[in-house]
């Protein structure tokens, strides 16, 4: 009977771990390229809101309390990146990486659940960048995050076609796999830091870990594959 609070906790545990990794997409990606020092403010309000639930809420509470202390170091970090610096590519691993020398640093600390989501999400973000430049779509990056909405989709047809070579389909499960043996070998280390690690994993560690990254793969799909079936129209015409 006692497993059955701790499974439902871990996975409750988990959901808003992931939750908070997907956030981003909806709220943080539009909000930075209108106003990204309003962005970079709200990183305080994130902390705050963490610390005061760790510090005078109840069990649950300290817990949400606690991944949100991590999340506003991704949240800052994040914002720096794709408000100020989005068109340099180099340099989106080095800024998602500015706090990590507090994570490690707070691994054996009370704050070791804020830490392993951050490294957690740093690590699907070196494994996307990772596999971004090895398939070739990394050297689009600045021409699409600075392209007119006329202009990006021959721009994305194109990294699309990259995505779907054989070579690049190959990287890219390989890089889901070795988030999931990540994942795996973390369990070793702490349970409830591999249930939320395992939580981010699902949407973090894999190559559509931030937004420009999932929006880039979920775009360029459909236009190849239009693109694909307007070539096979005009071959039989011909």
């Amino acid at each position: 009977m006692s497993q059955v609070p701790t499974f439902s906790f871990f996975r409750s545990l988990s959901f808003w771990a992931s939750a908070l990794v997907v956030l981003p997409v909806f709220l943080q990606a539009p909000w930075v390229r209108f106003h990204p020092f309003s962005s970079c403010l709200f990183t305080a309000v994130l902390l705050t809101t963490g610390i005061l639930a760790v510090q005078i809420g109840n069990k649950s509470w300290k817990q949400s309390g606690t991944l949100l202390v991590g999340f506003s170091g991704s949240w800052l970090a994040g914002t720096l990146f794709w408000g100020w610096l989005r068109m340099h590519p180099v340099l989106h691993l080095p800024v998602e990486a500015i706090a990590l020398p507090l994570a490690i640093g707070g691994l054996n600390s009370r704050w070791k659940l804020s830490c392993s989501f951050y490294l957690a999400s740093l690590l699907g973000t070196a494994i996307t960048d990772i596999t971004m430049a090895l398939t070739g779509v990394m050297s689009f990056w600045p021409e699409v995050v600075n392209a007119t909405s006329n202009e990006a989709p021959p721009l994305l047809n194109e990294a699309a076609k990259l995505v779907l070579q054989p070579t690049s389909l190959l990287i890219l499960v390989s890089a889901a796999g070795a988030g999931d043996l990540v994942g795996k070998a973390v369990l070793d280390a702490s349970s409830k830091a591999f249930r939320v690690s395992r939580g981010l994993e699902s949407c973090g560690c894999c190559p559509l870990h931030h937004p420009f990254d999932r929006c880039f793969i979920s775009f360029t799909l459909p236009i190849s594959s239009k693109s694909e079936r307007s070539d096979l129209k005009r071959t039989a015409n011909a």
